[in-house]
């Protein structure tokens, strides 16, 4: 059984993975930041842990092959392809706050993927405190030898996926990142597809 699902630039979705399904997600356009966090579908206190995923993966990017692991230790899901390389779990998601303090207070009523996020989890009784660190698929942010970190212009072309296989149910949250003042869209946020297989 296959489930397709469009989401609209700038726009937030949520849906169930059960273990075993894949879920694809496609960059659509290129150059798409695509914020992404997991939970666990049994007990949403149990989520994604960027810290214990590099920590386990001995490495700073998620890529193929990458098992995503959470706050539990548990194995969550694992990268089983990824057509434009390395992608991001450091640099977080961008909020109004965080617009205004990097890019002034001009930009503090732009929408923003913490407000996405937010938006999403009322659906399932969950709040602002459950955000933690998320993963930023199709995000390129190097990190240079003196380990400063910059949102660089993506890398990622039109068609380009990630996809995932799921060890656990689990709810998934996407913000397709609405952000317009760094490179990390092209300047440009477009629409994305997910596909949930299996």
């Amino acid at each position: 059984m296959e489930q397709i699902h469009d989401i609209p630039a700038n726009r937030p979705w949520s849906g169930l993975v059960k273990q075993g399904q894949t879920i694809r997600i496609i960059d659509s356009y290129g150059q798409q930041a695509i914020d992404t966090l997991l939970y666990n579908a049994a007990d949403t206190a149990e989520r994604y842990s960027s810290q214990d995923t590099m920590r386990v993966q001995n490495g700073a990017y998620i890529e193929k092959g990458t098992q995503l692991i959470s706050s539990e230790g548990n194995l969550m899901a694992t990268i089983i392809e990824a057509t434009s390389g390395r992608h991001d779990t450091n640099a977080g998601c961008c909020s109004r706050e965080s617009n205004t303090v990097r890019f002034g207070h001009e930009t503090s009523y732009l929408h923003a993927c913490r407000e996405n996020f937010i938006l999403e989890f009322s659906k399932y009784g969950m709040t602002k405190r459950d955000i933690v660190p998320n993963l930023n698929f199709f995000m390129n942010v190097p990190i240079s030898q003196n380990g400063a970190m910059t949102i660089d212009d993506g890398i990622s072309h039109p068609g380009d996926y990630i996809e995932m296989e799921a060890a656990m149910d689990l709810l998934v949250f996407i913000s397709n990142c609405p952000q317009i003042n760094n490179p990390c869209n092209g300047f440009d946020p477009t629409p994305i597809q997910v596909v949930i297989r299996g």
